[in-house]
């Protein structure tokens, strides 16, 4: 069988294989404790699943226009104007299939061979390859702990050639939960304004920052930066509604209109009933995101306190999102059993076979320094799993 050239150029998920392993390991009944989720571990708001019942019985169940419908659409164009300060109409909203089909929509249009796109590592382990897909070049910009992992204008600067399109800004971001002040992105809109990047903001953990952080949306900045910036968004982070499958973006209506174009010939519409609930979770009381942050703070603060204990290594607080991104390469080129670990895919394969412990090796995110631990699992799972974490390194030699 001849398969495409660009499907063989995306590589496969290491989080999928990691996955998978643990999936193994829990079929033949091994008890393994997973740090590797990306969603949230609590359940949609009960207001939200009886909005979805509610379209079902009324048999909201058909087709509706490509981009979303317009109810939902304003409940958006208000979430913006109320969380966001800014104004959009309905002509430049598209409600997808989730903020990863947003993303994947938006390179298509976009990008041909040769254009180039930045990307700050650790990036979210789907951009590259999305633009990739749609025969562009993601140029990765490295970034450090010592930087708040975050993108300097300077960096730009060295990285933009003229076949530069645009740069990715993902904050909070997945895998670090690094996030970006008014005042870094300020600088970044000036840098991209400058060279006339067309800016991707992916906020998709918006709702989710701790410590009174000041979330901004580049796009807020000004008239200018929202022409050229499109904000990718969903449901699935900040209101358990992953499975449910609704993300949108906001862009230029030139943008927008061709996103649709493209949706039509593939998926259609997003999900009617999914569109029903997320009406409902924008507009309807927002206490449980609130409850929801709470108790993930109180989860990264348990969690980076038991990091700190483990000798030779550092992790950045984050700021937001419920990921924590700590540097375990000091007990890179130790063995165990006569295998020397050479980087953090042998690390998280060690964890796993000898603690049971399921974590996503930070080759994934572009920093084989580090592996990403989710804190969307209990206070309980966390003690246990970073005891056998610290147990399992203390055998390393």
């Amino acid at each position: 069988m001849k398969f495409s050239k660009r499907i063989q150029e995306v590589k496969t998920s290491l989080t999928l294989e990691i996955t998978a392993l643990a999936n193994e390991l829990k079929a033949k009944g091994e008890d393994v404790i997973g740090f590797g989720a990306g969603e949230p571990d609590f359940d949609t708001p009960d207001n939200v699943k009886q909005a979805a019942i509610r379209a079902i019985e009324a048999n909201d169940t058909r087709y509706t226009p490509v981009a979303g419908t317009n109810t939902l659409k304003d409940a958006i164009i208000h979430k913006f104007q109320q969380d966001n300060a800014l104004d959009y109409q309905r002509n430049q909203i598209v409600v997808s299939c989730g903020a990863k089909h947003s993303f994947f929509n938006l390179a298509q249009v976009l990008w041909d061979k040769g254009d180039e796109v930045l990307v700050p590592a650790p990036y979210w382990l789907s951009y590259p390859e999305m633009i990739l897909l749609a025969g562009g070049s993601p140029v990765i910009v490295p970034t450090t702990e010592q930087t708040g992992f975050k993108v300097t204008p300077e960096q730009i600067e060295d990285a933009v050639t003229p076949h530069t399109r645009a740069i990715i800004i993902n904050s909070p971001s997945n895998p670090t939960g690094s996030a970006y002040s008014r005042k870094e992105l300020e600088k970044i809109a000036e840098c991209a304004l400058k060279h006339n990047l067309l800016v991707i903001s992916d906020e998709i953990y918006e709702k989710i920052v701790f410590d009174g952080f000041e979330q901004v949306t580049i796009a807020s900045l000004s008239q200018e930066m929202r022409k050229n910036c499109v904000v990718i968004n969903g449901m699935s982070k900040c209101y358990a509604m992953t499975g449910w499958r609704i993300g949108y973006l906001a862009a230029s209506p030139e943008i927008a209109q061709q996103v649709t174009k493209l949706q039509s010939q593939s998926t259609s519409n997003p999900t009617s009933i999914s569109q029903a609930a997320s009406i409902e979770a924008l507009t309807g009381p927002q206490d449980y995101v609130t409850q929801m942050v709470e108790e993930f703070t109180r989860r990264r603060n348990l969690l980076m306190g038991l990091l700190a204990e483990i000798n030779g290594v550092s992790c950045y607080k984050p700021a937001g999102s419920f990921y924590t991104f700590p540097d375990f390469s000091s007990y890179y080129g130790k063995s165990f059993q006569g295998e020397t670990f050479k980087g953090s895919v042998d690390f998280a394969r060690f964890l796993l076979k000898e603690a049971k412990v399921a974590l996503v090796p930070g080759i994934a995110f572009g920093a084989d320094n580090n592996v990403r631990l989710s804190f969307a699992t209990d206070q309980e799972t966390i003690r246990k799993g970073v005891g056998r974490i610290v147990k399992a390194v203390k055998s390393l030699h």
